[in-house]
């Protein structure tokens, strides 16, 4: 079987540069620059059939387009409570009750080897805050303190829901 030499050609937003070794599957794999200028290696089979477009920026901007068309999303638009912070945690999950756990409160929950309140708050890659409390209440007000303290620090405005 003769490889084919897909140097030069472009797929999508993806432009073959040269070939990149072999895929496990046996297909040829290619390096590839998007037009964004990200360097992706990709699957011959995947280029050819029109599979693989880009190096991922053709769905995101795929994803911002159909979202930002959405009124129901243009509402929420600079609503920070619907912003992610920049480890991936919801700035919602900071203000919110939450039925996924037993406290109803996230980061904290009862441990029951100590028979203690955990209270923790895990934010690039350390905890913040990891301490246990004999007093619920305890435990959810130093929950609150460390996510104000690092909304603070990270110039994070919490708008905290009405009760109700």
């Amino acid at each position: 079987m003769r490889l084919l030499d897909l140097s030069g050609q472009q797929f999508g937003r993806l432009t073959v540069i040269r070939r990149d070794g072999t895929a496990k599957n046996g297909n040829a794999t290619w390096l590839c620059k998007c037009s964004c200028g990200q360097l992706v290696t990709v699957d011959s089979y995947r280029l050819r059939h029109g599979i693989t477009v880009s190096c991922g920026c053709y769905r995101r901007d795929i994803s911002k387009a159909r979202l930002t068309q959405d009124p129901r999303t243009r509402k929420q638009i600079g609503n920070a409570t619907n912003l992610p912070l920049v480890n991936g945690s919801n700035v919602a999950a900071l203000t919110k009750l939450s039925s996924r756990n037993i406290s109803g409160v996230i980061g904290v929950s009862f441990d029951k080897r100590s028979g203690k309140w955990a209270a923790r708050l895990f934010y690039h890659g350390h905890y913040v805050l990891n301490q246990t409390f004999s007093d619920f209440y305890d435990a959810v007000a130093a929950r609150k303190a460390a996510e104000q303290k690092l909304a603070k620090q990270n110039d994070i405005n919490l708008k905290v829901p009405a009760e109700g």
